[in-house]
């Protein structure tokens, strides 16, 4: 059975709105709907322009960029604690007109478990991708990916006691799942530096996870919240 991780309770927030001249409720509203949606900037302030909010599209792209990660670490205590099956794989994203490989992981609950971007496809970067979820979620009993010698080499160093599965299928539940992140990424005008692809692909994931939680116990909102209702409670905390 999953577990959730212990989670303090939600206190007043440090401040990170201050000196914005819209309200918090706005910016993570136009945040929520821009990872959780296939909206373009422009997109989003045509919407807001709708609802007598009127904020430029290079605004709308500096709310993202800024309160994603905050409201991504801020959630951190509160999500699952990942399973103990993990299925990894490499995609391709465009940044700048060249192909950058993103490291994503999901467990046997459908949950993301990391993303990494990099502009690389080699042992160094597998490395530092599963460095990083070991660190923050422990080692897994069983890995599935495809063949590729890096992601090989990289589970022998790393995970020497863990069962590899490289058999036809096995990874198939990530593979079919990089198609939600190809569907967000579509609709935007191009991601410019990798920054903002990391900022992105990360905040995708997240909201990913919860609006999953809202259906099923295998993701990492706040118990019992809808997605909106948790980003209002995170910005109370960031």
């Amino acid at each position: 059975m999953k577990r959730r991780r212990s989670c303090l309770p939600i206190q007043t927030g440090s401040g990170s709105f201050a000196g914005f001249r819209f309200p918090p409720e706005v910016i993570l509203l136009a945040v929520r709907w821009y990872l959780r949606y296939g909206l373009s900037y422009r997109d989003l302030e045509e919407l807001l322009a709708e609802r007598g909010i009127e904020v430029d599209h290079v605004t709308l792209y500096r709310w993202v960029q800024r309160f994603t990660p905050l409201i991504v670490e801020a959630a951190r205590p509160c999500r699952h604690a990942v399973g103990d099956r993990w299925f990894v794989d490499e995609t391709y994203v465009k940044v700048a007109g060249t192909w950058r490989y993103v490291y994503r992981a999901v467990d046997q609950y459908g949950q993301v478990i990391d993303v990494y971007a990099s502009r690389e496809r080699d042992v160094k970067a597998a490395t530092r991708f599963f460095s990083t979820a070991i660190r923050a979620h422990g080692d897994p009993a069983k890995v599935a990916t495809d063949r590729s010698p890096a992601l090989a080499r990289t589970i022998v160093e790393l995970l020497p006691g863990v069962h590899h599965d490289t058999t036809q299928y096995a990874n198939n539940r990530v593979e079919a799942d990089h198609g939600r992140l190809k569907a967000r990424l579509r609709p935007m005008r191009g991601l410019k530096r990798d920054r903002t692809a990391s900022v992105v692909i990360r905040g995708h994931a997240f909201l990913q996870n919860s609006a999953a939680a809202t259906t099923n116990s295998a993701s990492n909102a706040l118990p019992g919240l809808t997605v909106a209702a948790e980003f209002d409670e995170l910005a109370r905390v960031i």
